[in-house]
């Protein structure tokens, strides 16, 4: 047990950390192992790798990924948005050539290959664009020689053209609500709201038209008799065939028909053999970490760090959510991962950076760290103040 007595950065993170949101992460972390378990074996045999091949690559990356949560912990709030613009700025880059030279997978040009090593930019974009986008909305807000409000608005556009390009629609669906709600933290008017709320209809109806990927899921999803959802078909037998307890670990049958168990679907196969139950316990450890965040966003006086925990909060909820609105069929598929669980790299690493960021941002500072860390000639201002 560290004492509180002891005066070393190891000792000061300790009893300045959140630890119940960094038990509730782990505890993902382990739950994602476990449900993997039951969705990868399937997947490896048939694509002809080990059978055990998703759960040990999930087990090798975590290991680096909780180094790179406690890592970016460490950080002061003037390193974290050093760090977010840097990955931020790489990020973008690296969509716009994964979307000219990429590989085509299913349809889109979403990763880029260095040699053996495949990553998705985008992944990385997400937490890094919340953080960068916090920052502006804060400066327009604490400086009035400051135009954050429009480079904020200026953020938008040029993180999800490159999505666009390749073509991305889930996350730059995912990007541009949590924007909207950073802008709504930040002062925006309710006439703002009613604006946003229908530019995002028309966004909608504009991938309809213009994406044919996009109109095909719609139509799927719309037309349950088309012949043609098999995967919402297995998704849903899932939870009918698991029942509240389930049909055991590695009894599940869904899982050989799913093409992606051991990502999208992870969620139907989990409930498919361990039960509704404790898919509503997995439910609950996510809203645990939205809202023990948004409750610390509260309590700060800071506005950056007030607007960075909430969009950083509101990126990890709507991903979770999504994810098991459409293994519940209440949305189209998006192929997008639920946080911690599903299989991946790119994911958890980016997972890692944005909780991170998270974590860093949730640490009790003294309130002379808070306004040391603020750039010289700054005046106390409220958040509501940015778009007034």
């Amino acid at each position: 047990m560290m004492s509180r007595a002891e005066r070393t950065p190891l000792t000061d993170w300790w009893w300045t950390v959140d630890r119940g949101l960094l038990a509730a992460l782990f505890a993902l972390m382990i739950a994602g192992l476990v449900f993997l378990m039951g969705g990868g074996p399937p997947v490896a045999e048939r694509i002809g790798l080990p059978t055990f091949y998703f759960l040990n690559r999930q087990a090798m990356y975590l290991a680096p990924t909780i180094l790179l949560i406690c890592a970016v912990s460490f950080l002061s709030l003037r390193g974290i948005r050093r760090l977010a613009l840097v990955t931020w700025v790489c990020g973008v880059v690296l969509c716009l050539l994964a979307g000219k030279f990429g590989p085509e997978i299913k349809g889109a040009h979403r990763w880029i290959q260095f040699g053996s090593f495949g990553l998705q930019p985008s992944e990385f974009v997400k937490p890094a664009f919340v953080v960068v986008a916090a920052w502006a909305f804060s400066e327009g807000a604490q400086r009035r020689d400051m135009p954050g409000g429009i480079l904020a608005l200026l953020l938008l556009p040029i993180t999800i053209v490159p999505l666009l390009l390749q073509p991305d629609f889930g996350q730059t669906m995912l990007i541009t609500m949590v924007w909207c709600a950073l802008f709504f933290v930040a002062g925006l008017h309710l006439i703002w709201v009613a604006v946003l709320g229908v530019l995002g209809l028309g966004g909608v109806f504009a991938a309809y038209l213009f994406f044919h990927h996009v109109r095909e899921r719609f139509n799927k999803f719309l037309d349950r008799d088309s012949g043609g959802g098999f995967q919402d078909f297995w998704s849903r037998e899932s939870f009918r065939s698991g029942g509240w307890f389930g049909t055991g670990p590695g009894e599940g049958v869904a899982k050989r028909h799913l093409p992606d168990a051991h990502t999208d679907f992870i969620f139907s196969v989990t409930g498919e053999e361990f039960g509704v139950i404790v898919c509503l316990c997995l439910v609950a450890l996510f809203a645990f970490i939205v809202l023990r965040g948004l409750k610390l966003a509260r309590r700060t006086d800071d506005t950056f760090s007030r607007l960075a925990i909430t969009g950083l909060t509101t990126l990890f909820g709507l991903q979770a959510c999504i994810n098991m609105a459409v293994n519940t069929q209440l949305m189209p598929a998006k192929g997008m991962t639920l946080p911690f669980v599903s299989y991946g790299g790119s994911s958890l690493i980016s997972l890692a950076l944005g909780t991170g960021f998270l974590v860093a941002l949730t640490r009790k500072r003294p309130r002379t760290v808070m306004l040391s860390q603020k750039p010289p000639g700054t005046a106390p201002a409220t958040v509501a103040g940015v778009m007034r």
